[in-house]
């Protein structure tokens, strides 16, 4: 069963047997981690011939229905509504990522430091995305984020001065996007300089307030802030950033901007690290609804994740860090993840675990308490 969000939508808007076929290939998905159509097939529990399911997989990937905007974005929506309140600050990050002749761009909310999809186009080209592009994506997200104080974070594919200075005339938004080196900000009256000239060495940092970038098409309002990481623990950064904004502070804008790497994270999990995207072959509209179906895995690990740590389970999942100080062993998707796997097995081979606690009396109680743990993780899924 999915969560009560995913489920309510979903059964309303597919026929039953699209809503049967998704909830088997999602769960296939989230089990063997798997998304190319022959290792989807191998697993249907359908009673007909290999190449019967594969075709029937087939054609459930190229189902009309299966878009983000029918899927995914209600979902989204929704839950936003659930767990924001109007005002609160939202930081997404606009990515691209590209394998082969595919090429995917996407906007993406950072929680928890882990990216969550909110919309994706495939480009229909390779390389990078121009400014046209970038707008369009954005101008399907910002407006069901109107209620929030959003801040858009991109790197330096995404530092055209046209972008920056877009993102400045919309009302309730922000942006912190890294620039290249070689742009020229006007740091006097008719005195102008590029940002790699500006003396920074590592352990420096500066911040420009209402100053104008570039020379032909630039605009005054908006700040810049150039930071080089300082040498830590015998690891030297090789250059400095220097960052677009209109927030108000060095500070704040570092915090946001660092959080744009959450969504190079997400995108390892789409592929080689988690579902395997890369390996799928497919194409056009089956690619997309391959994504889709990602998506609605992908987001019921991390969400389950969360509701497993606040109730205090995550040390029955995986390794969890012994103080404030240490870096996190394992992420909000590992975490959410490898739940549903032990809950799994626990069901799998029940039998066999019963009579193995059976051997250990003394340790009755800890069972007990493990017993209980995996009744709550399994409600948190």
């Amino acid at each position: 069963m999915l969560p009560e969000i995913y489920n309510n939508h979903l059964t309303t808007y597919l026929k039953k047997s699209e809503y049967l076929i998704l909830l088997i290939v999602i769960e296939l998905i989230q089990v063997y981690r798997k998304i190319r159509l022959e290792e989807l097939a191998n697993r249907l529990p359908v009673p007909i011939l290999f190449e019967s399911r594969r075709k029937k997989l087939k054609r459930f990937f190229e189902m009309p229905c299966l878009t983000i905007e029918g899927i995914w974005i209600p979902i989204i929506k929704q839950w936003l509504e659930q767990s924001f309140n109007p005002g609160e600050v939202l930081h997404i990050a606009i990515d691209r990522t590209q394998w082969g002749l595919i090429n995917i761009l996407m906007v993406s909310l950072i929680i928890d430091n882990r990216g969550i999809p909110l919309y994706f186009e495939l480009l229909d080209h390779t390389g990078n995305s121009n400014f046209d592009t970038q707008k369009s994506i954005l101008s399907r997200v910002l407006p069901w984020l109107k209620e929030y104080k959003t801040v858009v974070l991109g790197d330096r594919e995404f530092c055209s001065v046209e972008l920056a200075k877009w993102l400045h005339g919309q009302k309730q938004v922000y942006y912190a996007l890294r620039l290249k080196k070689s742009n020229y900000i006007e740091v006097e009256k008719e005195m102008w300089t590029r940002l790699k000239d500006l003396g920074l060495s590592p352990g420096m940092s500066l911040f420009y307030q209402g100053i104008k970038i570039t020379k032909t098409r630039g605009f005054i309002g908006s700040n810049i802030v150039a930071k080089w990481k300082r040498k830590y623990r015998g690891v030297e950064t090789k250059e400095a950033w220097f960052i677009i904004t209109n927030l108000t502070s060095l500070d704040e804008t570092i915090d946001a901007y660092k959080k744009r790497f959450c969504i190079e994270e997400m995108f390892r999990d789409f592929k080689k690290g988690g579902y395997d995207l890369e390996r799928t072959k497919l194409t056009g509209h089956r690619l997309t609804s391959a994504i889709i179906l990602i998506t609605l895995a992908y987001s019921m690990a991390t969400f389950s994740s969360k509701i497993i740590k606040d109730k205090g389970l995550a040390k029955y999942v995986g390794r969890v860090r012994k103080n404030k100080k240490m870096q996190r062993r394992h992420s909000n998707f590992y975490i959410g993840l490898h739940g549903k796997d032990w809950v799994d097995s626990c069901d799998l081979l029940d039998v066999e675990s019963q009579a193995l606690m059976q051997l250990s009396p003394g340790k009755a109680s800890y069972y007990r308490q493990g017993r209980r743990a995996i009744s709550l993780i399994k409600s948190s899924l």
